[in-house]
């Protein structure tokens, strides 16, 4: 398991520029994915998945921005602040995100013993006006009524996000499927999402079979760790379900986030991030890695005595032997930074990252790709 540097974010200002940093951040993945589309590296559906898990992550941020609102204020009683992951990631440790999957469990039984958000208010201002203090106290006690109110609204980004299938038509009697899925994978503390096109040709639709479809979201859940090969996936998945056949997978790292201010990046996005002297909120940049394998061609193996089972040979990257070690057809990577640090990369030109796509913000938010 890689080694990480976990450190707290326990200066109030330092907590809420962070969380404003990422809130701008995911908002310019969703366009990134956009751009991806109009170059026809990403189709529509694809599109809406990844934007969807961005929003979701969006909603996550926000939900742990209500419960750290007050950090290093005197609340009355001790609740801790964000861990974050400073070196491999710039996300938020893994236990935050468990801990908020809890904390979603039991929001509705904290909620009916709090007051109302009118009550707390009202509260607040008779502090104010008859003890003349600032009512940190109740700013407290509201700011995790909102932090478990928007844990009930849900759509957020979970340690696991079941898959999910969306119909793509037929084909020679074959019903096609997109599955989908996310982790936030606990080993480099960041999220992983998944997306696998397969052809069925079982008696039931998928989503609606009720043996096949638990097993296979199952099966799944229990693959979704950024240490295993996509082949490794995608082999154990086309051996254990003889009438489903996965005919591309794919997996999106997003992240790791580098940032002057809140990580401890070291080789070239060190001196990167170190010469821009980008102004507060621009001095960041995001990696984003997308991971492919394809079914090259179908063999037929037996299976007993009278039948015959399809198997997946999948396509391996041909290049200086890379496929053996990264165990997928092809790996892409990309970087999305503001104006400043992309200028500062431009000019120190790194070794690497020459054939890394990016993806630069322009102080209007547009995303450009260079």
């Amino acid at each position: 398991m890689p080694q990480t540097d976990n450190s707290n974010l326990t200066d109030l200002f330092a907590s809420r520029r962070y969380f404003r940093k990422f809130e701008a951040i995911l908002l310019h993945m969703a366009r990134v994915a956009g751009v991806m589309e109009v170059e026809g590296q990403l189709r529509r559906d694809e599109v809406n998945i990844l934007t969807r898990y961005a929003s979701a992550l969006n909603f996550t941020f926000r939900a742990l921005s209500y419960k750290y609102l007050l950090v290093g204020r005197d609340t009355g009683r001790y609740f801790g602040s964000l861990n974050i992951d400073t070196r491999e990631s710039g996300f938020p440790a893994s236990d935050e995100i468990l801990s908020m999957a809890n904390d979603a469990q039991q929001a509705e039984r904290h909620l009916a013993q709090m007051p109302s958000e009118a009550d707390l208010k009202s509260q607040m201002v008779g502090v104010i006006l008859g003890e003349r203090k600032i009512p940190t106290k109740l700013q407290f006690a509201l700011s995790q009524r909102l932090y478990y109110e928007e844990l009930l609204r849900g759509d957020l980004f979970w340690a696991r996000n079941d898959p999910e299938a969306i119909w793509q038509g037929n084909d020679d009697q074959r019903r096609k499927f997109l599955i989908h899925w996310a982790v936030y994978d606990s080993q480099i503390n960041l999220p992983v999402i998944y997306m696998m096109e397969l052809e069925d040709t079982g008696k039931v639709a998928l989503p609606k079979d009720q043996r096949r479809w638990p097993e296979v979201q199952a099966h799944l859940m229990a693959q979704g760790l950024a240490g295993l090969k996509l082949m490794t996936i995608a082999k154990g998945f086309d051996e254990d379900f003889d009438d489903l056949h996965p005919k591309r997978l794919r997996r999106f790292h997003v992240g790791p986030m580098y940032s002057d201010a809140f990580t401890k990046q070291s080789g070239p996005m060190a001196d990167v991030l170190s010469q821009a002297r980008a102004p507060a909120g621009q001095d960041w940049a995001l990696v984003w890695t997308e991971e492919e394998l394809q079914s090259e061609r179908v063999i037929e193996e037996r299976q007993g005595w009278f039948s015959t089972v399809e198997r997946e040979v999948f396509a391996l990257d041909p290049f200086a032997g890379r496929g053996a070690e990264t165990g997928a057809t092809r790996m892409e990577r990309s970087i999305i930074l503001p104006q400043r640090p992309y200028q500062a990369l431009e000019e120190l030109d790194p070794p690497g990252f020459a054939s890394v796509r990016k993806f630069v913000v322009s102080p209007q938010g547009r995303v450009l790709r260079y």
